[in-house]
């Protein structure tokens, strides 16, 4: 609290709380600089960019997605009237399965908009050669990618434009936040302009949406970003507990990261056999005021409101109906991880018992 105070002091001092002030400017780049990245905005959440990212980029028609997200990444194509198409996902990764990807293609395709889910990355290459292939953008939500590496490069430089998420559960976080990073100049000026109502000072260029952030949030991520390789560290060491105290468990997790990748481990999501193993689980942490979140539920293709209905995705389906993502975050401590896991490990098998 006493290095964000320090941090906020200078936007009180020069009377400047928003509207791309001094703190915003400094956050953005030193978010460039550890990211390696040519152009990055910092925006006020994780949703409004991916508006501004359809926007810019022009889609308008369909868009093949991932039904394993955040409702967030449906409702950005829903909201600017674009139609979602959903492919199931890789049964192990969680991400949108690329090998589905190029039989959803028709003559109203626009772009792909895909997922990391949990940080761990799509199959880039693929996609990147698919989207060649048939003229199309690709856009990625990277709402938990910050600090993964793929091919010695931040999984936020791939595509036409990816997006991330600053959200206060984030590894790296604002309180609220997020950013848009693309490597084309006349793209990353259509969005600096879309962020401010499409204007600057009296000089107006475009249409354009309040997507900024205020000095209050770039405050509290530049007395987050020090901490960065601790943060990294944390989680992994965290997750590593993680797997050996469930490790003789009736569960599943992420598989490793390919060699090609510096995961980031920002999240434990583990896979119960059933739905009924995960409400008993969750009932039991529940009890010790333990409350894990059912991330992702339910599968994005099911989702009331959606025009189309008849999308089946199975492989997500089912994963949505039984993951959980476990308590992690930068002080959780081995004693906790320990409660946790044994109301987890109780909690199985006194299901099992009941099962024989």
């Amino acid at each position: 609290m006493e290095e964000y105070i320090a941090i906020l002091n200078r936007a009180w001092e020069n009377a400047w709380l928003t509207n791309n002030g001094i703190l915003v400017q400094e956050l953005e780049e030193k978010l460039k600089q550890y990211l390696n990245m040519k152009h990055l905005l910092y925006c006020n959440n994780g949703t409004i960019v991916l508006q501004m990212a359809l926007k810019a980029l022009n889609i308008t028609g369909e868009v093949i997605t991932t039904p394993f997200s955040y409702v967030a990444t449906t409702n950005a194509l829903l909201w600017e009237n674009c139609k979602p198409v959903f492919v199931d996902i890789n049964e192990h990764t969680f991400c949108i399965d690329a090998l589905q990807i190029e039989s959803a293609i028709t003559e109203r395709t626009q772009a792909i908009l895909a997922t990391h889910v949990y940080g761990y990355p799509c199959d880039v290459e693929l996609i990147e050669h698919i989207a060649l292939k048939y003229d199309l953008k690709v856009i990625y939500d990277g709402a938990h990618a910050f600090g993964t590496r793929v091919n010695g490069r931040s999984l936020l430089s791939y595509g036409d434009i990816s997006t991330c998420s600053f959200h206060a559960t984030k590894l790296f976080h604002t309180g609220e936040g997020g950013s848009i990073t693309c490597n084309d100049d006349a793209l990353a000026e259509k969005l600096f302009y879309y962020r401010s109502f499409g204007h600057l000072g009296d000089n107006y260029y475009s249409v354009g949406i309040n997507g900024k952030a205020s000095e209050l949030h770039a405050a509290m991520g530049l007395a987050v970003f020090p901490y960065i390789r601790d943060l990294l560290a944390s989680r992994r060491r965290q997750s590593q507990y993680y797997q050996k105290l469930l490790a003789d468990a009736d569960v599943s997790f992420l598989p490793d990261p390919p060699n090609n990748c510096i995961y980031n481990y920002a999240y434990f999501p583990v896979v119960f056999p059933s739905e009924i193993e995960l409400n008993r689980v969750v009932n039991a942490l529940a009890q010790r005021n333990i409350f894990p979140r059912r991330y992702f539920y339910p599968s994005l293709n099911t989702l009331p409101y959606l025009e189309s209905a008849d999308q089946h995705c199975p492989v997500s389906e089912s994963i949505s109906s039984r993951v959980l993502c476990l308590p992690l975050y930068f002080d959780l401590s081995m004693v906790d991880q320990k409660i946790i896991t044994q109301s987890i490990l109780q909690a199985l098998h006194t299901s099992l018992v009941k099962c024989v």
